[in-house]
């Protein structure tokens, strides 16, 4: 029961994530907020954020920070989330978003953080 109650609080800003990032891409195009000429920029920048604090919050969970784990896992969402949307009325998977928008958010994120966290070791 111990370890139980000590991986729950690990894991659950990345549950509670993956549950926003399902609601949000369970939304048809016409129940989105619209931002006229910059809709393109603030989707895909929504894209690359989400799935940044999601690589986070993976490594975080993960028992020992594994990197290259946390992007994996991060991307594998992705792809699953993609693949839910093509099942969604008015939207489209897009392994553009995955491997553009979604991989350089949580890559980005990441080595933000390892630069941040081993910059801070050395001082």
């Amino acid at each position: 029961m111990n370890k139980i109650l000590d991986i729950v609080p690990r894991w659950l800003p990345a549950l509670v994530l993956m549950i926003v990032i399902f609601a949000v891409s369970s939304r048809s195009s016409d129940e989105l907020p619209n931002f006229g000429g910059w809709d393109y920029f603030f989707k895909k920048s929504a894209h690359a954020f989400g799935y940044g604090l999601l690589a986070l919050s993976y490594l975080r969970a993960l028992p020992k920070r594994n990197y290259f784990l946390a992007w994996f896992f991060a991307i594998l969402y992705s792809a699953t989330d993609e693949f839910h949307q093509s099942f969604v009325p008015g939207r489209r998977a897009s392994l553009i978003d995955v491997f553009v928008f979604d991989n350089l958010g949580a890559m980005i994120a990441l080595i933000i953080h390892r630069y941040y966290f081993s910059a801070r070791k050395s001082n």
